[in-house]
């Protein structure tokens, strides 16, 4: 095994244990969700949570609520423009339903617009709404925000609001997930005390695009810094890429001529 293969087995272990793995499909139900939470138990140990709509977290509290696996749901997703009280009632029951986190979308669009305060008291309000147990993740939309500035200042009004995490994106838009907002993201939790989490998602899908942010965040962050409590990666294929990568699957068909 070359050095390159040893650090990418690294990243693939350290990625593992903390991936939220993912089903946001409008076609999603309780099978679809149970074949989730099977996937969540590897040889090589157990996601950090698996994210779902709230309609079905107390299926997946059920499931793997007391196995170590956080049950993460969303709220004002994915347009975030959903009427504040309902979405603070939303959270109030996914959390009453057995949510550990919740990954909330803030109003972009007021934020581009030019209503900022409109970000803040959102994750304030859901954040008071979660109450103390469960811990609240910004989604910015970054490839809608497009720009560094406006990233950071999202980021920035989010973590004023109380926001436990950053989180790049829904997966419902034309740009997800970029190294240069992860970039941005984690020097503004950096800025901010370094306090917070942070959360790539969308289009994440192999063992290199995990280490690149995993590589990027001890960059930013320091080495140590990115574990499960505090980084995160959203995905929903990149599990299969992950193991492969930890048992050379990869390895043992280049060795057979595939």
């Amino acid at each position: 095994m070359n050095e390159h293969e040893t650090e990418l087995k690294s990243a693939a272990r350290r990625a593992l244990l903390s991936l939220d793995l993912t089903n946001l499909d409008e076609a999603c139900d309780e099978a679809a969700v149970k074949a989730l939470a099977a996937r969540a138990f590897t040889a090589h140990g157990h996601v950090a949570a698996l994210c779902i709509w709230p309609r079905f977290v107390p299926l997946a509290h059920r499931l793997v609520g007391h196995r170590g696996v956080k049950i993460a749901t969303v709220v004002n997703f994915p347009g975030g423009e959903e009427d504040a009280g309902a979405v603070a009632d939303m959270t109030e029951q996914a959390v009453e339903d057995g949510a550990d986190e919740i990954d909330l979308v803030i109003p972009y669009r007021a934020f581009l617009e030019g209503r900022e305060e409109a970000v803040r008291t959102r994750v304030r309000r859901v954040r008071q709404a979660a109450g103390p147990r469960a811990k609240v993740k910004a989604i910015l939309e970054t490839g809608v925000l497009e720009t560094t500035d406006r990233i950071r200042r999202a980021g920035e009004l989010a973590l004023d609001g109380g926001a436990h995490f950053l989180k790049t994106s829904t997966g419902k838009v034309a740009v997800n997930a970029t190294l240069r907002a992860a970039r941005t993201m984690l020097e503004t939790i950096r800025d901010a005390g370094g306090n917070a989490g942070f959360k790539a998602a969308g289009g994440v899908r192999t063992t290199q695009d995990a280490a690149n942010y995993l590589d990027l965040a001890d960059e930013v962050m320091g080495e140590g810094w990115a574990t499960p409590e505090n980084f995160r990666i959203g995905a929903s294929g990149l599990l299969d890429a992950l193991v492969e990568t930890l048992e050379d699957r990869g390895a043992a068909k280049r060795a057979q001529g595939y």
